[in-house]
């Protein structure tokens, strides 16, 4: 059966068919539902013959029954001998039967035939029986299936007794058994296919509201990000639809934070780009070579703050958009990348006349990440604190080894406030009075490229006295973490 218009963009699966991967939720029920329908209907069918049989077998066991006792009323024992008293008449009747062949034998005490049917196979003696109680057995005569009713009379003081059978073949009860099968089966070969169509009607009503759903989805502004009202909606969906809005409200406050980012970005792009045009101009009116020089000079430092601007909005741009295709996690010596971060940074700190030195643990610091941005994040954080240190100040980058994995920059610069150091993280903020040149957007990545590591960040007042303490704190490898990792002290 097909789908329903509510599975429109989906293929429902064949019954008992390999489930695809775009399958119908209304084929996959429709499924559950007739499966087991189509299984238990053989199972009804042998249960029906196996239940028929018995209730053909009754009737016709009792007339057999009745017949070896009318048989066995007959036999006596007389002086160690067999007598059995059964008229021609009496046998007549007993083979009256039009449909079956009826059979009937008496055996003496020691197994020898003493009226009746031969063929008839001799029962294996119970270890205990009653005796004027008949017996029934099914066997068969020239291969032909046969019922057997059987009674032991006139047990003798050695076990010896005169066995009576009566037997007959199936053909009546194989009859009674088939108009009974027919009575129970054939019905149902209505009933199930209504039964079908039940069930698909059902599903097709049943799954009705999703198909209005689909349609009120269907038909929002393609920049709609407004929440489903879940008024209306069933039991069973509404977990999912909330779930959809939570997820389409977080779709929201991402798409706005890129449009502020975006908006911010333009705007931090167009001074250094003003200024190149600027002193562009003035290099293209100026005739002295001195004067060209110095626009010159100032061009290329105009270009270079744009550079880096622009390098410093990729780089956000990434950690924003990392996931596993993009930077694939793998275990990092956090005190070997610090090294080498330090020591990248030397002819800079040399440049301005700073003291940049490294203290290392002495222990691996192995942590999950991506050494592409540790590495940008360690280097952030050194540049910042050889920026703000004055010319022969002291920047010290190092690493402790503790329950986390910690990376700090330690130097005895400008310092800031306290409100301005949860502010720095922000993109674009600059600290007022400052002098140097910068983006504000070294620390927004710092934080970006922490959080997708499950660290923390932050800033403290330097403990010897003026400048920051920046602090980076990583889980190890090999250790479990119930809470998020606070900031080490």
């Amino acid at each position: 059966m097909g789908s329903p218009p509510a599975a429109e963009g989906t293929r429902a699966t064949r019954i008992f068919g390999t489930p695809t991967e775009l399958n119908s939720l209304f084929g996959e029920i429709l499924d559950w539902m007739l499966a087991p329908l189509l299984f238990l209907w053989p199972v009804s069918i042998a249960l029906t013959h196996h239940v028929a049989n018995n209730i053909a077998n009754q009737p016709y066991d009792q007339a057999l029954a009745e017949n070896v006792n009318v048989i066995a009323r007959q036999v006596k024992v007389v002086g160690g001998k067999v007598v059995v008293n059964f008229p021609a008449p009496a046998r007549a009747l007993l083979r009256a039967d039009q449909s079956d062949t009826t059979y009937y034998q008496v055996l003496g005490l020691r197994g020898e035939l003493v009226v009746g049917d031969k063929e008839i196979p001799r029962p294996e003696i119970p270890d205990e029986f009653s005796p004027d109680t008949v017996l029934f057995r099914d066997d068969d005569i020239h291969g032909e299936e046969i019922r057997v009713a059987y009674q032991f009379v006139a047990p003798q003081a050695r076990g010896l007794s005169v066995l009576v059978q009566v037997a007959e073949t199936r053909k009546k009860r194989e009859d009674l058994a088939s108009r009974i099968i027919s009575g129970v089966i054939l019905p149902q070969f209505a009933i199930i296919p209504l039964a079908v169509v039940l069930v698909y009607l059902g599903l097709t009503r049943g799954i009705a509201p999703l198909t209005r759903l689909q349609r009120r989805i269907r038909q929002r502004r393609p920049g709609d990000l407004a929440q489903i009202n879940i008024h209306g909606v069933p039991e069973e969906v509404r977990p999912v639809i909330v779930a959809f809005n939570d997820m389409m409200a977080r779709f929201e406050q991402n798409l706005q934070g890129q449009q502020r980012f975006i908006a911010n970005a333009a705007h931090q792009m167009r001074t250094p780009l003003t200024g190149l045009k600027m002193q562009t101009e003035l290099a293209q009116s100026e005739t002295d070579p001195q004067l060209i020089r110095a626009s010159l000079q100032h061009i290329a430092e105009s270009a270079e703050r744009a550079a880096h601007l622009i390098n410093q909005l990729l780089t956000l741009a990434r950690a924003e958009a990392s996931h596993e295709k993009m930077h694939v996690f793998t275990t990092v010596d956090l005190e070997n990348l610090a090294r080498e971060v330090t020591q990248e940074a030397v002819p800079r700190a040399l440049a301005k006349g700073i003291d940049l030195g490294f203290e290392d643990s002495g222990w691996p610091l192995l942590i999950d990440g991506s050494p592409v941005l540790l590495h940008e994040l360690m280097s952030n954080l050194v540049d910042n604190a050889i920026k703000y240190t004055l010319p022969g100040g002291r920047v010290t980058a190092r690493t402790r080894a503790e329950d986390f994995a910690i990376f700090e920059v330690e130097d005895n610069g400008i310092g800031m406030s306290e409100a301005d150091r949860e502010l720095v993280f922000e993109r674009f903020y600059r600290v007022l009075g400052s002098e140097a040149d910068g983006s504000g957007l070294g620390l927004a990545i710092v934080r970006e490229i922490a959080e997708l590591h499950r660290a923390s960040v932050q800033l403290r007042p330097n403990a010897a006295g003026r400048g920051t303490l920046a602090q980076a704190v990583f889980p190890r490898q090999g250790v479990s973490y119930p809470l998020q990792p606070a900031a080490a002290e």
